[in-house]
C-alpha cells in the first residue's frame, strides 16, 4: 500500500445528507468496508484523484466554487479547528496519521507562543 496508511473518516451529517440515498442504502456495507469502492476493485479504496473529484462534485452541488476548496485544504482546516478548540495535539496527530508529533506541529504551523498559551490554560 506504499507509504500511506488508511485512516477512518467520520462524514459530517451535511455531507452524508448530500449523498444520494440510493448509494448509501444499496451499499450494504459492513464496518471496515470501503463506502466508495475504487476503480481497481470494490474491495480497494478510491484513489486520491477519485476522492478529489468527489469532493469537487459535492462542493459544486452546494453552489460553491470547487477551485477554492481542495482535499488537502479541507484536511488541514479540520485539523486546525480541532487543535484550536481542544488544544489536544496528540489527538490531532492520531487523526492525521502522523508518526511524529513534530510533523503535526509543523503541519499546523504551531508557534512556541501558541504552545505556551495553551500550556498556561492547564493547571496541574
Amino acid at each position: 500500500m506504499g507509504r500511506y496508511s488508511f485512516i477512518a473518516v467520520d462524514f459530517h451529517h451535511i455531507l452524508l445528507a448530500s449523498l444520494p440515498a440510493h448509494s448509501l442504502a444499496s451499499a450494504n456495507k459492513k464496518p471496515g468496508e470501503f463506502l466508495f469502492g475504487g476503480r481497481r476493485g470494490q474491495n480497494l479504496p478510491i484513489t486520491t484523484r477519485q476522492y478529489a473529484r468527489l469532493v469537487g462534485q459535492w462542493i459544486a452541488s452546494i453552489g460553491l466554487d470547487p477551485s477554492f476548496f481542495g482535499t488537502h485544504s479541507l484536511r488541514r482546516t479540520k485539523a486546525t479547528l480541532i487543535y484550536r478548540r481542544t488544544g489536544n495535539l496528540r489527538a490531532v496527530q492520531l487523526l492525521l496519521g502522523h508518526k511524529k508529533i513534530e510533523s503535526t506541529v509543523r503541519y499546523l504551523g504551531i508557534e512556541v507562543d501558541d504552545a505556551l498559551a495553551i500550556a498556561e490554560q492547564i493547571d496541574v
